[in-house]
């Protein structure tokens, strides 16, 4: 069974800075891909940044250039570095992997930036 445990969100003021942090722990076979996902009140939860087992990543259009995805492969450990925050940046940010079996969800962390 694999569980992810994110932290780091929170609330900051627009043009601030957080960095979101997801633990991965379990046996965790045949890695994917890990991605981070965020869901806004009353939306559907919108894919904000991913990045396969060999390292290519991908943005959506509106957090490129502001936000960036990584991996600490030793620690099994995946971060989102955001900046320069906007408003509508505002919402639950959830942990996602994916492997050649299952996919595993975190329980999500609050962001909220205000302007």
């Amino acid at each position: 069974q694999v569980r992810l445990a994110e932290s780091g969100g929170g609330s900051v003021q627009a043009g601030g800075s957080l960095r979101l942090s997801c633990a991965a722990s379990g046996s965790i076979s045949g890695l994917r891909l890990m991605a981070w996902y965020r869901q806004a009140p009353g939306k559907q939860r919108d894919l904000v940044a991913s990045i396969t087992a060999g390292g290519f990543t991908n943005y959506a259009e509106s957090v490129r250039g502001r936000f960036t995805i990584s991996r600490d492969n030793a620690k099994n450990t995946l971060y989102l570095q955001m900046n320069s925050l906007k408003a509508e940046d505002t919402a639950v940010f959830y942990c996602y992997l994916v492997t050649w079996g299952q996919n595993y969800w975190g329980q999500g962390t609050q962001v909220t930036v205000s302007s």
